[in-house]
């Protein structure tokens, strides 16, 4: 017959709480000495004016639901629960109350479901099972489309995370990143060094642009993609230490930042995103940084290092922003601190798996303050 056996350590959690419960045991005289808290993190560094402000990460179950999540582990252990922390984190995206970040080591992606405060594992299986997955990006009606680097195609999954078809035929290409616009599905290819564009229901191939080489159009390992707020194409063109701008049908328009040490310029430049303005976010992961360029190129400010505490990240690979979830994050915000954007920043190494920071500005009083004091 199958029991569950239960260890001494259980027994006695077990027991403590119905003692509680049932006034068997008193507590009295509870001592409760509050951490100090830290100051809020910002970039640019006071006396500035701060723009963006760490504000969490998320690496394992515990930073969706703490308190329960330690509670559980206590009375019936951890290990059941071990699917849901992340190992070697690559792609995010956010939907809906939900961060979803793909693990490539564990070869699938966890749901840390900030409405519900829990979090699930996804894993595939069948023809949708994952073998290396790099990215995920997600449709406005909740579709999955998860980039798979071993088995060369993009796999799709609904808003329930049921497999439901993959895009993509043997040696068609190797897909790193999606972006989505319309029916279409614009791909990375980071073996033949172009851009396919997809139909997203048929996986049909409308038509390709790019090629390999150093030119301006040309790329070498694209690797990330993202659209813009005025509908053209942001690609990472890696190993040529650049950005490239596209228009949705393929013609260039300009090339952004090239291989160096100073601001504006790259050294293994991964992720990229784009805010509603035209700033242009750059994960590098050679210096271990994002850099935030304007619509022409021009640097901004840098944010995130390669340390080991707040706000650190290690080994960078993708960065998204976020307008539509602000109720998650506006609590960590320091006061005054509004937000217009988040950023989620994925690293493969180090204590913070995602990072998220805040875009915004100080508003009323202390940021009247704020200018007094400069």
């Amino acid at each position: 017959m199958n029991r569950r056996i239960f260890t001494m350590r259980q027994v006695v959690c077990l027991f403590l709480l119905l003692a509680i419960a049932t006034g068997l045991v008193m507590v009295t005289s509870v001592t409760v000495v509050a951490a100090e808290k830290e100051p809020p993190l910002f970039y640019p560094p006071p006396p500035n004016e701060p723009r963006l402000q760490y504000l969490k990460k998320y690496s394992s179950r515990l930073d969706v639901s703490a308190k329960s999540s330690r509670m559980r582990d206590l009375i019936f252990g951890g290990e059941e629960f071990e699917g849901h922390d992340i190992v070697k984190p690559y792609g995010v995206a956010m939907f809906e109350g939900a961060l979803y970040v793909v693990d490539t080591e564990k070869n699938g992606y966890v749901v840390f479901d900030l409405a519900a405060e829990k979090t699930r594992f996804v894993k595939g299986s069948g023809g949708g099972a994952m073998t290396k997955p790099i990215n995920i990006t997600i449709d406005s009606d909740g579709t999955r489309y998860v980039t798979d680097t071993q088995r060369d195609v993009v796999i799709v999954f609904d808003r329930n995370d049921r497999y439901v078809r993959t895009l993509g035929e043997v040696g068609q290409f190797k897909p790193v990143d999606v972006a989505i616009h319309g029916d279409r599905l614009y791909v990375t290819d980071i073996r033949n060094m172009k851009i396919h564009v997809l139909n997203k229901v048929t996986g049909e191939i409308l038509f390709e642009f790019g090629e390999a080489g150093s030119k301006p159009g040309q790329l070498y390992h694209p690797t990330s993609l993202v659209i813009g707020h005025d509908e053209t194409l942001y690609v990472t063109d890696t190993t040529n230490f650049r950005i490239q701008h596209f228009t949705l049908e393929g013609e260039h328009i300009r090339t952004v930042g090239n291989i160096g040490v100073n601001p504006g310029q790259f050294s293994r430049p991964k992720g990229v995103a784009v805010d509603r303005e035209g700033r242009i976010y750059v994960v590098d992961a050679a210096f271990q940084n994002v850099q935030v360029l304007d619509d022409d190129g021009t640097p901004l400010t840098v944010f995130g290092s390669s340390s080991t505490g707040r706000g650190a990240i290690n080994l960078p690979t993708a960065v998204r922003i976020d307008y539509d979830n602000l109720e998650y994050f506006q609590k960590y915000a320091a006061p005054g601190f509004e937000l217009d954007y988040v950023i989620f920043v994925a690293s493969q190494f180090g204590a913070n798996k995602v990072a998220v920071f805040g875009f915004g500005a100080m508003k009323g009083e202390l940021a009247e303050n704020n200018e007094g004091n400069r």
